[in-house]
């Protein structure tokens, strides 16, 4: 079952356990508060539809259903508890503080009984579901498809270590990329998939969900090119940390049962900040696109009666772990304007229409990218996309580059707002390193400051 099976499957179990929780709710409230007799009013088939429609949109925002393939009973019980909690007082407050009580007990008495309802039967086929999932792991069944960067003896080492753990952590091997030439001490025990200097092309051939660098974490400068060559990809990297590690308190254990390895890639921005990032990002998008039809319908006449060509540019960029898509903008530049190949435009460039230099400088010529973030291709904030035949360029000079790939590209940026549009390879690596240390510091909080900022641009026509 993948990912995506899993959380429809979730959605639809608590959707139903939300149904059965409000129908066994209002019965009681009836049998025991007002003491009549048991009659299904319109009020009742409104909460059989909305009051799950609501849970669902908690547990979205909250993260329940993020990444949920690798959940386990203690993450499942963390999360309904607390989703529990909330969704119960904003319920109880919203729509059963209302209703008729004798005395103020009895509120008390029907929080209790429908947090303890909604508990109960949301945790039930929860634990259920997640507890056979996680025994499937533990027993080899099903895993997440592993390599072993090295194959030397420190790689011997770690395969020993986790084949011979009581319980499988849900690795599955399916092979091994060599270091240096003599790293042959794997060739008996997996498949050898290549070298490191051909780890593109690997990853291309093989589904990999998990890699594990054998390397001491002292050994930087080699873990620092093969981490940055990893990290473009939607893959989780572990290494084998020393002592060094361990004390400063760097590896983080979520079983007991866990091989000893450090998780150098892990998520700043929580679960339920990614889920309301792409809410908004939906929200925003929509909303954009209904109430600025006029400002397009301007624009699209002042860019056609002005120049000939289209009306939209449309352009190959590179996103999320390296998928391809087509981004949208009002056109800016005269039709064909890179007949001669890829060139960067620059403050003079002639290239560019009269009404092309207005719309950058109020950022108007991106708008129609809220149609990209819509449908899930870039976000509202996050590192501007780039093409390949840049990205190749940036990443000769500084290799970190690929570190922006790990996140959905933006319609603004830390590096937009500080560089507006980068005119050469150099300011390319200098906007690069704003949006390195966004990706580092990712938030709700840092995404508004940078909208914010980027509103004022648009209102004061400062943009670059």
């Amino acid at each position: 079952m993948t990912s995506k099976q899993k959380a429809i499957l979730f959605v639809c179990v608590d959707f139903l356990t939300a149904a059965l929780v409000w129908f066994i709710f209002y019965i009681y409230r009836i049998t025991t508060i007002e003491n009549s007799e048991i009659v299904f009013k319109g009020n009742f088939y409104t909460g059989l539809v909305a009051i799950p429609v609501f849970w669902i949109f908690l547990y979205t925002i909250q993260g329940t259903y993020h990444n949920i393939k690798r959940s386990y009973r203690l993450k499942t019980l963390k999360l309904t508890l607390f989703g529990t909690i909330i969704g119960s007082i904003l319920i109880f407050f919203g729509l059963i503080l209302n209703d008729f009580v004798e005395s103020y007990t009895q509120f008390y008495v029907l929080f209790f009984v429908f947090m303890g309802l909604h508990f109960s039967i949301t945790l039930i086929p929860r634990m259920i579901f997640t507890t056979i999932y996680v025994k499937r792991i533990h027993s080899g069944k099903i895993g997440f498809n592993t390599i072993i960067i090295g194959g030397s003896q420190k790689a011997l080492e770690i395969l020993e270590d986790i084949n011979n753990l009581k319980q499988n952590p849900g690795y599955k091997f399916i092979g091994y990329v060599n270091i240096n030439g003599d790293d042959t001490l794997l060739s008996e025990q997996m498949n050898y998939l290549g070298h490191i200097d051909d780890i593109h092309q690997i990853l291309q051939d093989v589904e990999v969900e998990e890699a594990i660098i054998a390397l001491e974490s002292s050994d930087h400068e080699r873990l620092k090119g093969i981490i940055t060559s990893l990290s473009g990809y939607d893959i989780k990297i572990s290494t084998v940390p020393d002592a060094y590690d361990i004390l400063a308190g760097q590896v983080k254990m979520n079983s007991i049962f866990g091989a000893l390895l450090l998780n150098v890639t892990p998520s700043s921005m929580p679960d339920w900040q990614f889920s309301t990032k792409r809410i908004i990002d939906v929200g925003v998008s929509l909303i954009a696109i209904i109430m600025l039809i006029p400002v397009y319908i301007t624009v699209a006449i002042l860019v056609k009666s002005t120049s000939k060509g289209p009306i939209f540019f449309k352009q190959e960029r590179i996103g999320k772990h390296g998928k391809k898509f087509k981004i949208i903008k009002f056109r800016t530049m005269v039709d064909n304007a890179e007949k001669d190949g890829p060139q960067l435009s620059s403050s003079n460039d002639q290239r560019i229409t009269k009404i092309g230099k207005f719309l950058r400088k109020t950022r108007l010529d991106e708008f129609p990218q809220f149609w990209n973030v819509l449908i899930g291709e870039m976000s509202l904030v996050g590192p501007r996309p780039e093409r390949q035949y840049y990205i190749d360029k940036i990443s000769e000079q500084d290799p970190q580059y690929l570190y922006l790939h790990k996140v959905r590209p933006g319609i603004t940026s830390w590096g937009q707002v500080k560089f507006g549009y980068a005119e050469n390879v150099e300011q390319m690596v200098q906007r690069m390193k704003y949006d390195l240390l966004y990706i580092r510091n990712m938030s709700l909080a840092l995404d508004f400051k940078i909208m914010f900022y980027t509103i004022a641009i648009v209102f004061k026509g400062a943009g670059k």
